[in-house]
């Protein structure tokens, strides 16, 4: 394999499994997941998974930009720096998780009062929504919509003419995962990438590794959510982002000076 291929399938294995280690489990997973039990789930992985490449395409790119503003050996140094960065963080995080699921089963919360808050300030969906408690224990009721005066803003307005023509669920899965995943872990290390590799590759990387989690989030979410081991997740994706920053602190620094004593050694002989 030339140095070209083994760099280019670099570029998207790392992509993809930093998708899939940051992304199971998180709240973004969550959102879909909930969503998938109110709503048909292709309409809801379509808005979810439209958000995430939308989302992948804008991080790659940031990062592609920022080789043309800093040379590409510190672009590789900053992302060493943010994956080691990540993983010591995700470490401590998991070695302080006890074994259970209560991580998740806060994550869960967050994301249903977030589906809950969304649904009340816009009361076409939340006529139709149904709390998550009450779809687990079967006494779902559809609740009777609030309605609201509120000064209609740029944003409402184009939200309700996406509404109109994507339809509501779809528009809330996109607007709910997109803010969830603004400034999120996996968006940073995207960037990172994007900086250090193609951004075609990267974002062909990201996008493939979302669809996965979005897949797995809408068919059976709620029930991997319950099974899987926050905690093991947790470390199992600390090791791989340290793993990343070792790699990229040799690409920026280790690489160069190999080449340089190659060169030095070719020359004496």
């Amino acid at each position: 394999m030339s140095g070209g291929e083994e760099s280019s399938l670099q570029a998207l294995l790392n992509s993809f499994f930093m998708i899939i280690a940051s992304e199971i489990g998180d709240k973004t997973f969550l959102i879909a997941a909930i969503l998938a039990m109110r709503h048909p789930r292709v309409v809801v992985f379509c808005g979810a998974f439209g958000s995430l490449a939308v989302m992948s395409v804008l991080s790659a790119e940031m990062g592609h930009i920022l080789p043309t503003l800093i040379p590409k050996k510190w672009t590789q140094a900053a992302a060493a720096g943010l994956f080691l960065v990540f993983g010591v963080k995700m470490l401590m995080e998991g070695r302080a998780m006890k074994a259970g699921n209560d991580k998740i089963r806060e994550e869960m919360k967050e994301a249903e009062e977030e589906i809950e808050g969304d649904d009340a300030v816009h009361d076409a969906n939340g006529a139709d929504a149904i709390p998550l408690e009450d779809l687990e224990a079967g006494t779902a009721v559809p609740r009777s919509p609030v309605f609201t005066p509120k000064t209609p803003t740029i944003m409402e307005g184009a939200r309700n003419f996406c509404s109109f023509f994507l339809g509501p669920v779809f528009v809330q899965a996109f607007v709910l995962t997109f803010l969830g995943e603004w400034g999120d872990r996996s968006q940073i290390a995207t960037i990172a990438l994007g900086a250090a590799h193609n951004v075609y590759l990267v974002t062909i990387g990201t996008i493939i590794g979302h669809s996965c989690c979005t897949a797995l989030a809408v068919i059976g979410g709620r029930y991997v959510s319950t099974k899987i081991s926050v905690k093991h997740v947790t470390l199992g994706g600390a090791v791989l982002f340290l793993i990343f920053g070792v790699i990229y602190v040799y690409e920026a620094f280790g690489r160069e000076r190999s080449t340089e004593i190659e060169m030095a050694i070719t020359g004496e002989s």
